[in-house]
């Protein structure tokens, strides 16, 4: 039997919320519900949908989220204000206190917030070649000698497209 999440009574309520594919369920007492304006006072009124979203987006958002310019970090003293005007953080704990809106920032900046790096040029000795002096290795060790010969080419065809002319 699921509790009330404020006061600990058997639940009669039960508010389920999936955000980013993960279900949250919100148990509550019919007295907490009324009480969070939730459930309406009289029979026959209307839910308050505003109060309900506010309760269940409170798992995921709370006030200060909801008003970035409010944050500040509790170690550097920076304010979410600031590092708007500036474009720096101050701190390390920057990253966790303003999460929320930095993850929104990113999102319009870079139309993600998922790092995927720069691929390397294909300079001598990097990744272009790697792989295929690894192989000519194995096939040195291996006695494989033509095909040893054939790598051999091929590194040598790729370093000499990536010199500068």
């Amino acid at each position: 039997m699921s509790t009330c999440k404020f006061c600990g009574q058997p639940a009669t309520i039960h508010l389920t919320d999936i955000l980013h594919q993960q279900k949250n369920v919100t148990h509550l007492c019919e007295a907490c519900a009324r009480a969070k304006q939730i459930l309406p006072d009289q029979p026959g009124s209307h839910f308050d949908v505003q109060g309900l979203v506010q309760l269940v987006m409170g798992q995921h958002q709370s006030a200060s989220e909801a008003e970035p310019n409010a944050l500040t970090c509790p170690s550097c003293g920076l304010k979410y204000s600031e590092f708007r005007k500036a474009g720096r953080l101050g701190c390390a704990l920057d990253y966790d206190e303003f999460n929320a809106p930095l993850l929104t920032l990113l999102e319009r900046v870079h139309r993600s917030t998922d790092h995927c790096g720069k691929v390397p040029g294909q300079r001598r000795g990097t990744m272009g070649t790697d792989r295929l002096q690894a192989d000519l290795d194995a096939a040195v060790v291996a006695e494989r000698y033509e095909d040893a010969a054939i790598l051999r080419d091929r590194i040598r065809q790729k370093e000499g497209a990536d010199e500068p002319r």
